[in-house]
């Protein structure tokens, strides 16, 4: 048996290489959210399956490196670790977006992606088990120890997760961050090796950072602003000089025509006004409240054919505003105000009895935030409106309709009536069923008819369903609650990107 005489790992560099590694983890994973998006979306499986991957890294990382730690030499181990992972993931923007461009929404991307979060991570994770098994001299102090790094290292992974979701996101782009990621990462390991065997280790990882921070400045990145919560497009219309299309995480979200506020290029957003036109004949001026903004198309709508309307907008990201200011010609005043905040507590700020219509339009990816589509939320909603007044709802969803039919049967516990307007393929649930569809909701008589005619006058080949019918469309379909509202699960999407 020998002993190795060489001095063991300072706390202080210990503790650093632990917090580091573990920080570096989270920043992966998170900022892989926002690269992953405009070819998956922003939904729960997407991020599922990026946790699930990042947290099978962390486990295959902490397993191997405490293996390895006992086989070979920490001290010649933590170097290449870093230097490695480093260049993965500097690599990363490169190689998931080339991916993305040839299998947008593929098995390709999706193993591609893998391999890009599995490798840093596991490689980051085993940092630790190395490092304790360096600081590790005294079987005495072995829980202490063990629990002292294991600490630094789960703050190491809060201050990541906190300075990435607050701060990187929001101000610097996916490429930038993970660039710079993997040039400290790198850095670090330059330091680690130079204390171990000298300067030459740090030559060749140097080098393959600055290819792969260079091949990834020049990757098809498929953004124009990456905002905190959206990556953001707007697409010029080939067929009108004036209209664009505002794109979110690959999905078109609003269509604008900067010459003319009138143009309803989407069907659910005509679908939206024709049941306007039914509640509100004439230009008769409404007071409304949007949950969602977008590219604020049906609020310059009522500006526009409505004079005397109000609208209120709540839209929790302040990117996809100054989107619309900078690129879509959105202009705000005292009839149109734009609230950056969270549509469930923008509900909650407004008065009793305030609104004629509030419009519901808020999307995560293909998916009506869930707090946003709950009984105690539609109570909300039912509290600002007039006596009278009505909640029009886009929705998306496909298949069985899930999704769809436990909204409507939700707003039948708070509304005495409610409506639905869709397809003939939607009222039938034939197959071939599903997209956007439009619910109606109000405490007066809704008037399927009059809401029919309206949709054939906006050019609209939907129907409108209510009653017993709708009552039967509905089948039996869960209320969804705050305590209960899985509605990532009950939808089936395969929707159309842009």
């Amino acid at each position: 048996m020998t002993t190795d005489h060489r001095p063991a790992l300072g706390d202080l560099s210990a503790a650093a290489l632990v917090f580091g590694s573990s920080a570096a983890v989270l920043v992966v994973e998170l900022v892989a959210l926002r690269l992953l998006a405009p070819y998956l979306g922003l939904t729960l499986e997407t991020s599922t399956t990026v946790i699930g991957i990042a947290l099978a890294a962390i486990a295959l990382g902490s397993w191997a490196g405490g293996q390895a730690a006992d086989r070979i030499d920490p001290r010649r181990a933590i170097g290449p670790l870093l230097a490695v992972s480093g260049v993965a993931t500097a690599a990363t923007p490169f190689v998931v977006r080339s991916a993305g461009s040839v299998d947008a929404q593929g098995g390709l991307l999706l193993l591609v992606a893998a391999v890009m979060i599995l490798v840093p991570g596991a490689l980051l994770s085993a940092v630790t088990p190395m490092v304790t098994k360096l600081v590790l001299t005294d079987l005495g102090q072995t829980g202490t120890i063990v629990g002292r790094l294991s600490g630094i290292g789960t703050v190491g992974a809060i201050v990541g997760t906190v300075v990435t979701g607050f701060v990187l996101i929001s101000v610097v782009r996916v490429s930038t961050i993970l660039v710079g990621l993997g040039i400290a990462l790198v850095a670090a390991a330059v330091v680690v090796e130079v204390r171990v065997r000298g300067w030459r280790f740090g030559i060749l990882p140097g080098v393959l950072v600055l290819g792969g921070g260079l091949t990834a400045a020049v990757a098809p990145g498929g953004c124009d602003v990456e905002t905190t919560y959206h990556c953001a497009s707007v697409v010029p219309d080939p067929d009108r000089p004036e209209g664009r299309t505002l794109v979110l995480d690959g999905l078109r979200h609003s269509y604008v025509d900067l010459a003319d506020p009138t143009t309803l290029e989407f069907e659910y957003v005509r679908a939206i006004a024709a049941t306007i036109d039914v509640r509100h004949p004439g230009e008769e001026a409404v007071d409304a409240y949007h949950l969602g903004g977008g590219g604020l198309t049906l609020p310059r709508y009522l500006r526009d054919q409505r004079p005397g309307s109000t609208s209120v907008v709540s839209e929790i990201d302040a990117g996809v505003l100054q989107v619309d200011r900078d690129a879509l010609g959105l202009r705000t005043g005292d009839d149109l105000e734009v609230r950056v905040e969270d549509g469930r507590l923008g509900l909650d700020r407004l008065p009793d009895g305030e609104r004629d219509v509030v419009v519901g339009d808020a999307f995560g990816g293909v998916s009506v935030p869930w707090h946003l589509t709950t009984r105690e939320a539609l109570e909300q909603v039912h509290r600002v409106l007039r006596p009278g007044g009505t909640y029009v709802a886009n929705l998306i969803d496909y298949g069985d309709l899930g999704f769809a039919r436990a909204q409507l049967r939700t707003m039948v516990t708070v509304f005495d009536h409610v409506a639905l307007l869709g397809t003939t393929q939607t009222h039938e649930r034939a197959d071939g069923a599903g997209g956007n569809l439009v619910a109606v909701a109000s405490d007066e008589p809704l008037d399927a008819a009059a809401l029919g005619a309206a949709l054939q006058d906006r050019e609209v080949a939907w129907e409108a369903r209510s009653g017993e019918s709708l009552q039967a469309w509905m089948g039996d379909a869960d209320v969804l609650t705050d305590d209960h509202a899985p509605v990532d699960q009950l939808l089936t999407p395969s929707p159309p990107r842009y």
